[in-house]
């Protein structure tokens, strides 16, 4: 069950967040989904790929953290290992909420931070949200940044994924995997951008995607491609120490 609320100095003054990661709080998991606003960032680290959905037919993005289920192999006892985390990850216990002011053609929408206050992540124990005298913590200001990046990621994603789509650029991409003859992993029914066809674009396609903002983030889904070798690699080392 969750309880969310709405988060305020006054109310939640005592308020802490243990800010760590692990398999209790439910960081054990082998995918994560992801923003085009955090591209430039996952595809240092991760591999990006996309996911259809069975209904709409509407594409999203997820970083692979692992080859099996509730497989993160960039978590350990002792934390997330990584430059960077993921903002879904990241985020905590915190999410966005939509507050409308005004009326007619005044109106418009605030967005606020809101807290699960059943969240595990909350605890005594943890990390202050608030200062003493009612300011945000240095934790919470990375937070509000990381939920920033959640918020416009959205935003980007409804035009983004429909106009790679609409481009002919996104391709089925299956990877097959073999640690050894018996262990054998197969990432199937899942989708990237295709090079071949990016680079068959004309000028004004490239001059559209440039102007949109859309470019770069696609060789940044694409160029993420190399991070397997690199996931394969933790596999092997996890393997090797158990």
């Amino acid at each position: 069950m969750s309880n969310i609320e709405l988060l305020d100095n006054v109310k939640h003054k005592d308020l802490r967040v243990d800010p760590g990661y692990t398999a209790a709080y439910g960081d054990s998991v082998n995918q994560v989904l992801v923003f085009p606003s955090e591209f430039v960032e996952l595809q240092k680290e991760y591999p990006i790929l996309l996911k259809k959905d069975g209904d709409s037919g509407s594409f999203q993005a997820v970083v692979i953290l692992g080859l099996e289920r509730d497989e993160n192999l960039f978590l350990d006892e002792s934390g997330w290992h990584a430059h960077y985390v993921p903002a879904v990850q990241a985020r905590g216990p915190f999410s966005i909420g939509l507050r409308k002011e005004g009326e007619g053609n005044e109106e418009r929408v605030e967005p606020l931070i809101q807290v699960d206050m059943e969240s595990p992540r909350v605890r005594p124990e943890g990390t202050p949200v608030f200062l003493q005298h009612g300011g945000s913590s240095e934790y919470l200001k990375r937070v509000s940044k990381v939920l920033k990046v959640i918020q416009e990621g959205w935003a980007v994603a409804r035009t983004f994924y429909p106009t790679l789509d609409k481009m002919g650029l996104i391709e089925p991409v299956n990877i097959n995997i073999n640690l050894s003859e018996t262990e054998r992993y197969s990432i199937e029914n899942y989708y990237t951008v295709s090079e071949d066809k990016l680079l068959e674009l004309d000028g004004d396609q490239l001059k559209k995607l440039n102007e949109l903002g859309y470019l770069q983030a696609a060789y940044h889904l694409l160029a993420s491609q190399t991070n397997i070798s690199r996931l394969l690699a933790r596999k092997n080392r996890k393997r090797d120490a158990a």
